[in-house]
């Protein structure tokens, strides 16, 4: 039974995954997307959105919880002021995985994971919504030509 079990342990003891995920999460904030398993995919998902959510608040506390786990100082100053404006107004779900097939050599699943609002394919078709205010008693009556118009027209 697996009762309780939510790490995918990734077939390594935990110094090394801690620091395969903190360097995958390096290269996600650096380059945008990064080519991986899926399984590997799904870790980095969990590991990475929890800090995107610290960066939105940009105090020393939540930089100091963030570097504990990225180990890298560049990844964290790129991650608290390119990374944090852009996602803002994003409630959550920052990041997307697309699966891309089996690898040749050994025929692993592949996907590709990125930072959702850096892809300008996926953005660019959607437009902002505008939100309407509409009546709660029904909506919009039909349009009827005014009265005064109708008389002065059989007048002449």
């Amino acid at each position: 039974m697996r009762h309780g079990k939510k790490v995918n342990h990734l077939g390594r003891q935990t110094a090394h995954r801690k620091a395969m995920l903190a360097n995958m999460a390096c290269s996600l904030i650096e380059h945008k997307r990064i080519n991986t398993t899926v399984a590997k995919a799904k870790a980095l998902k969990q590991f990475v959105e929890p800090m995107i959510t610290k960066s939105k608040v940009d105090t020393t506390h939540n930089r100091r919880i963030v570097m504990a786990n990225l180990r890298q100082k560049d990844a964290v100053a790129e991650l608290f002021r390119d990374v944090a404006a852009k996602i803002a107004d994003r409630p959550g779900g920052y990041t997307r995985i697309i699966k891309l097939g089996n690898r040749l050599g050994d025929n692993a699943d592949m996907a590709m994971i990125e930072l959702v609002d850096y892809n300008e394919i996926y953005n660019a078709g959607k437009k902002e919504k505008k939100t309407t205010r509409r009546s709660k008693r029904g909506g919009s009556k039909p349009a009827t030509p005014p009265v005064a118009t109708q008389a002065s027209n059989e007048e002449e």
